[in-house]
C-alpha cells in the first residue's frame, strides 16, 4: 500500500476511533440531561426525545398542544438542564420585531456628543422561547426569519451576531385559533420538526398531582454545559449514514411532493423542499445517538418522519373533502420504506 493512502486511511480509522470517544462521553451527557428533564416533567417521554433530538441537531422545535400541558415547563427546564442562557418571550398581537431583536437608542457621551447604540432584545440568548408564536402579526413573526436560518440579525444596516448555540423553541395552541395569525410556510420551513404534545397518560397525571401540588416545586438541574452541547452537535453531524438510509430518506421526502407520486400525488397541493430531507437526516443521526448508537437506521426514518414533514405539507381541497389527512399521508409513504 503507498504511503499516501496508508496515511489517508489512518486518518479515516483515527476519526471514527475519535468519534466513538467522544460518542461515549456524549451518552453519559445525555442521559443525565433526560433523567433531569424527568424530575420536573412527567411522562411524555415522545415529546422529551423529540425536543432533544431538534436541539441536539442543531434546529428549532414547534411544540403544539393544549395550554396547561407544561410546554413551556419542557422548554424552562430544558434551559437550566442543558446550560444554555435562556429567554422567554410571549407573543402578542402588538408585540413589535423591535420587542424582539432590540433597538438603536440615542445617547448623549460625557464629551456632549450624542450617537446612537444597539439595546439586544431577547433574542439575543442561547435558548428563545417563543410562547404561543402564532399571536403576533406577520411582521413580527418575520423578525426571527433571519435569526432562525442564518444565526445573526440585521437592524439598521448593521449585521449582529447571536451567540452559540441559538435554539427557538416555539409554542402554539392548536384550539384558540381567533385572533391569532398561522405561520407562514417559509417560517414553518424553519423549524426542524413539529412536535405535538399529547395528554398525559393516567399514571403520569397522577404524579403531576402529588408532585406539583404541595409545598416544594421541582427543580431541573444542570448536567452539561453550552460547550458540552455544541460538542455532541458537531458528533451528530460526524456520524455515519448508510446508504439505504440515504436512499429511503430521499424517496420520503420526494415522495411527498406533488407530481412525484401518482397514487398520492393528486392529494397533495404542496410538499417538502430539500432543507426537510436535511432536517430528516440530522434528526435520524441524533435520535439513533439519544438510544446509543453510532449510526442511524430506517426505524429513526420512520419515527421521524412525521414530525419532520408534517408542517411541510399541504393537502388539496379534494383530499380534504376526501377525509385524507397529512398524517394519514405519511403513515403510508413510511410503509413503503420496508
Amino acid at each position: 500500500m503507498p504511503a499516501q493512502d496508508h496515511a489517508e486511511n489512518a486518518g479515516v480509522i483515527s476519526l471514527e476511533e475519535n468519534a466513538a470517544q467522544a460518542a461515549e462521553a456524549a451518552l453519559g451527557s445525555i442521559a443525565a440531561a433526560r433523567a433531569a428533564v424527568g424530575t420536573v416533567i412527567f411522562g411524555q417521554e415522545r415529546v422529551v426525545e423529540e425536543v432533544m433530538v431538534s436541539i441536539l441537531s442543531g434546529g428549532h422545535g414547534l411544540l403544539v398542544g393544549l395550554p396547561g400541558l407544561a410546554k413551556t415547563r419542557l422548554v424552562d427546564a430544558l434551559g437550566t438542564v442543558l446550560g444554555l442562557d435562556a429567554r422567554r418571550v410571549q407573543f402578542t398581537p402588538d408585540l413589535m420585531p423591535a420587542d424582539i431583536l432590540g433597538s438603536e437608542v440615542l445617547e448623549e457621551a460625557e464629551n456632549g456628543r450624542r450617537a446612537f447604540r444597539f439595546v439586544r432584545g431577547p433574542i439575543f440568548g442561547q435558548l428563545l422561547m417563543a410562547d404561543e408564536i402564532n399571536r403576533a402579526s406577520p411582521r413580527t413573526q418575520s423578525a426571527l426569519l433571519q435569526a432562525m436560518q442564518e444565526r445573526h440579525v440585521t437592524v439598521a444596516g448593521e449585521r449582529h451576531d447571536l451567540p452559540r448555540p441559538f435554539h427557538v423553541l416555539a409554542t402554539q395552541n392548536p384550539i384558540e385559533q381567533e385572533g391569532t395569525y398561522p405561520l407562514p410556510e417559509a417560517q414553518l420551513d424553519r423549524f426542524l420538526m413539529q412536535i405535538d404534545v399529547p395528554y398525559p397518560d393516567r399514571a403520569s397525571e397522577k404524579r403531576v398531582l402529588i408532585e406539583t401540588t404541595g409545598d416544594r416545586d421541582a427543580v431541573a438541574r444542570p448536567a452539561m454545559t453550552a460547550e458540552e452541547l455544541m460538542g455532541i452537535q458537531r458528533l451528530v453531524r460526524r456520524l455515519p449514514v448508510g446508504d439505504s438510509v440515504v436512499e429511503s430518506i430521499l424517496d420520503l421526502v420526494r415522495s411527498a411532493r406533488p407530481g412525484e407520486d401518482a397514487a398520492l400525488s393528486k392529494h397533495i397541493a404542496w410538499g417538502p423542499g430539500p432543507r426537510a430531507a436535511q432536517a430528516l437526516m440530522l434528526a435520524s443521526r441524533a435520535r439513533a445517538l439519544i438510544q446509543g448508537r453510532l449510526s442511524p437506521s430506517l426505524d429513526d426514518v420512520a419515527a421521524l418522519a412525521l414530525p419532520v414533514l408534517k408542517h411541510r405539507m399541504s393537502l388539496n381541497f379534494a383530499a380534504r373533502a376526501d377525509g385524507e389527512t397529512v398524517p394519514a399521508i405519511v403513515e403510508r409513504l413510511v410503509a413503503r420504506l420496508g
